[in-house]
This record gives C-alpha cells, structure tokens and sequence, in this order.
C-alpha cells in the first residue's frame, strides 16, 4: 500500500488514515506532497479527481478521504482490528467516526491543526465551544460505555481514536480545556509511538502555510520556544 499525505504539521486529513496504520502495525510506503507545491494540485490530480489528499494507492486501486481509506484498511486488513468486534460498540464507532468526518466545521477553523506551534491558549467563540463540549461529551460518554477501563474510546485502539486523533491535537496546542477522562484519554493518544513519529517529522518541515498560523504573522515554533518573524 502507498499513501499519499501532505504536511504533517497541517494536514489533519492526512494525519487520520497514516495514524490508523501505523498504529495498527500495517507496512506502507508514503509520499507527502507539501501543500504549498506549485504543482501540488497536477500531482495529486493525476491520482484522485478531487485533487487532495490522502489517497492510498493498492495495486490498482486507488482510493481517497480520509473516512473511506480507513473503511478499506479495515476492509482488506481485518486483523489490524480497525473496528470493535462488538456489534454496538462497531455501530458507535462508526456514528461517532462519520460525526467527526463531515462535523466540527467551527472548530477546525478556528483552531486548525498545527503541530510545531507551542501549546498556547485562544479565545473560542460559542460555535467552537459547542464543538468542544460535543466532542468532549463524545469521547466521556465513549469511555465509559465501551472502553472497558482502557484508554481508548473503545476497548483497544480503533478507527474512531484515528478520526478523532487531530482533534487531540488541536486540544493539545490551543490549550482547550476538557475534562478529566478526555484529557486522560488525550494523553493516551499522545504516548503512542505512532504519534511521536508524526509529530517529529511535522517538527522538522519548513512550510509555512499562513492560512494555518492563527497567531500570523508571527509563526510560532515549538522547538525554538520562540518566535520567528
């Protein structure tokens, strides 16, 4: 399997189905596209018709959206065990999954993703706040029912942690507050080796994408703790 992603400091679509492999231990090759490329749209146009990533390429099937890789990862790999086993617990998932594909517009723009930025807090107007008391509420309500006293929403890793894993992101870098268990559950996600990887390799990429730096123009970086201007 080849997976095409953009930066891994912005791109959270990307993000999803890479975190979802690796995770689950499976092999694949990756190529990133820098977002800013000038031939970013050509390149990946020649793989996907929408012209964005993710796509992931397996032999001569080509597929894209980040929702949909992972429903074939999971389709094609049953023993990475991307969905719970349990018949209520998959359908939560799923809901919960599909919820975060095609929701939280308020949030993700107001606070999108970006790694390298120093944890730092941001006002959230009403709309953002009702996004974080939903997903907030999410990932409690996950916790309790299915996750059998572990820390993932379910009771191993599954899909729904890998949709929901820029969120933890976001949480994380805007310093959004939430509480205990899914601060509990954000460390969690963050141990993962898996996460490390990503977050190291976003560290070390040098595009900046001003649309994506909320405090521009100023670029905060987290491994010079200071400023570049």
């Amino acid at each position: 399997m080849h997976l095409i992603i953009a930066n891994k400091n912005y791109s959270s679509w990307s993000f999803r189905p890479w975190f979802a492999m690796k995770v689950a231990g499976l092999y694949f090759q990756e190529t990133v596209i820098p977002l800013d490329s000038p031939d970013f749209k050509e390149r990946v146009r020649k793989l996907a018709a929408t012209s964005k990533v993710p796509v992931l390429i397996d032999g001569e099937i080509v597929v894209w959206e980040s929702l949909a890789i992972i429903e074939y990862v999971a389709e094609t790999r049953p023993d990475a065990r991307l969905w719970p086993t349990d018949r209520a617990a998959r359908a939560h998932a799923r809901a919960i999954a599909n919820e975060m594909h095609a929701g939280f517009v308020a949030l993700r723009r107001h606070c999108p993703m970006n790694m390298a930025r120093p944890v730092k807090p941001r006002e959230l107007p009403s709309d953002v706040v009702a996004d974080v008391r939903r997903i907030d509420a999410i990932w409690q309500m996950c916790l309790a029912r299915f996750g059998g006293g572990g820390p993932f929403l379910f009771e191993g890793f599954s899909a729904a942690d890998a949709m929901y894993a820029p969120i933890v992101s976001r949480f994380h870098t805007y310093a959004i507050e939430v509480s205990n268990a899914s601060r509990a559950y954000m460390h969690a996600i963050m141990e993962l080796p898996a996460w490390t990887e990503w977050k190291h390799a976003a560290l070390l990429e040098t595009s900046v994408l001003p649309v994506d730096e909320v405090d521009w123009p100023l670029v905060l970086r987290e491994e010079e703790v200071g400023i570049v201007q």
